[in-house]
């Protein structure tokens, strides 16, 4: 059972007349996975879209169009970030506490799939919750979601569920709105 579409919105600081809306869902699955899913609306055509590449880790995604996740266990500092391109390219990242992080080496990478029309740009990522080794088996999560969108003329606006006082921050513990149970939404799926 995936929780309702969350709409993600646009920093004040950075607005961007292309994107009509951002909308981003999270689905609980079976053996320890999450599926993150991300709908844009817009017009594409005038969005920097980085074009399918072979799905790998790269640097930097943030700089252009990508998706992001940012995933903690309920009451502690911890928590990991993963971006994903359009592109197929995706980073994982791991902080002990805000900012206070690195590169998370991973023995897998996330399934990713993307969607184009003129109109929609659709990503849906699955992260292996029980690779993740600050998260407990089926324990209470904290989430943020967002997106950075880089245009034709390379201005970037970003997108969150809530964005704190002052320039965007992702990372930022006021961005961490969206509770997530998945032994609870696992327990809805098995009732039927």
């Amino acid at each position: 059972m995936a929780c309702p579409s969350n709409a993600l919105f646009c920093h004040l600081e950075t607005p961007c007349r292309y994107v009509h809306a951002i909308a981003a869902s999270v689905q609980g699955e079976a053996g320890g996975a999450l599926r993150v899913a991300f709908g844009l609306e817009g017009n594409i055509h005038r969005l920097h879209i980085p074009p399918p590449a072979t799905p790998r880790r790269a640097a930097r995604l943030w700089e252009h169009t990508c998706f992001e996740a940012f995933i903690a266990p309920r009451d502690a500092p911890e928590y990991y970030e993963f971006n994903f391109a359009p592109s197929g390219q995706w980073a994982a990242y791991a902080f002990r506490r805000y900012r206070d992080g690195k590169a998370l080496e991973l023995d897998w990478h996330p399934a990713l799939t993307v969607r184009r029309t003129d109109r929609r740009l659709e990503l849906e990522a699955t992260i292996r919750l029980d690779r993740l080794p600050a998260i407990a088996p089926h324990s209470p999560l904290r989430l943020a979601l967002s997106a950075v969108i880089e245009d034709e003329e390379g201005e970037r606006s970003y997108w969150a569920l809530r964005h704190p006082p002052g320039p965007p921050d992702f990372h930022h513990p006021a961005a961490f709105v969206l509770a997530f149970d998945p032994a609870e939404h696992l327990a809805r799926e098995a009732g039927g």
